[in-house]
């Protein structure tokens, strides 16, 4: 990130949701870049005794990053503190409302406000026809992806109406936007996000708080890396630049998006995509 963005977030707050890794972590270092104090958020935790039965019950992608220690938590706050910035490591599962009340409470006694929320942490690993798809799964999918941001949301909105300003950023998918072969539960869950960023536009305008969704397409993070090579190839392929994007693209949107900059736009779902969603031949 060029010297000019160095200053754009000084002085802010900002939380992030599944920043262990993948585009999480990346819009955690990119915040504090920007001059935010950062509030990294994880179920994974490195060196955490629960890390291994958390993992179990979110599925086959935690179970891998866990098992293979593609988990950078406190590296990524120890990170944001070389920078000269102020970081806090949460063990937090977005899907427990206790959990997420708790984190957010410590957050702003220790803080003071709460001025950013990045919500990142979702699930990908579900990919199966319609027939096949499995329930738990599609149920987890719902509280995770879609549950979870509203929980989060929930929990800061009193402490951003109070200061009379505050940024949110949804974390969506061109799946949302087009639909997913195989990927009922996570499509529909990044849909319903679109709508509940606007939703959450509208009531938190009145309040000084902006409600904003970016919508990735292909990313190259550790996930995309671990799929399939020839299924990978062929969404690359539907792209307009024929090749995936970096993870600093979707956070230099982030970045852009929760900067005084943006202070006129709420309510969008901004396409982070290569242009996935053209018709591209």
């Amino acid at each position: 990130m060029s010297s000019s963005w160095d200053q754009l977030l000084k002085g802010k707050v900002a939380i992030v949701t599944g920043a262990s890794r993948g585009l999480g972590r990346q819009d955690a270092l990119a915040l504090a870049e920007a001059g935010a104090d950062v509030v990294v958020t994880d179920i994974l935790v490195e060196g955490d005794a629960t890390s291994k039965e958390r993992a179990m019950q979110m599925g086959p992608l935690a179970q891998v990053m866990e098992s293979t220690q593609t988990v950078f938590t406190k590296q990524t706050a120890r990170e944001i503190e070389s920078m000269g910035r102020r970081a806090i490591v949460a063990k937090m599962d977005v899907t427990n409302r206790n959990e997420v009340r708790d984190v957010i409470d410590k957050v702003y006694r220790e803080m003071g406000r709460i001025d950013i929320l990045v919500n990142n942490a979702g699930t990908l690993d579900h990919v199966s026809q319609i027939e096949n798809q499995r329930d738990e799964w599609w149920e987890r999918d719902l509280r995770v992806n879609l549950t979870g941001a509203y929980n989060c949301t929930k929990a800061v909105w009193s402490i951003m109406k109070e200061q009379g300003s505050g940024t949110i950023i949804n974390m969506a998918s061109v799946a949302g936007t087009l639909g997913g072969f195989g990927q009922a539960s996570y499509a529909t869950t990044k849909g319903g996000l679109l709508s509940f960023t606007k939703s959450m536009a509208l009531e938190g305008a009145r309040h000084g708080i902006r409600v904003n969704a970016i919508v990735p397409g292909i990313i190259a993070t550790e996930a995309f890396r671990m799929g399939n090579s020839k299924m990978n190839e062929r969404m690359v392929q539907r792209t307009a630049f024929k090749r995936p994007g970096d993870p600093e693209d979707v956070s230099n949107a982030i970045v852009f998006l929760c900067s005084e900059k943006a202070k006129y736009i709420t309510g969008i779902g901004l396409n982070v995509s290569g242009g996935i969603e053209l018709f591209t031949f």
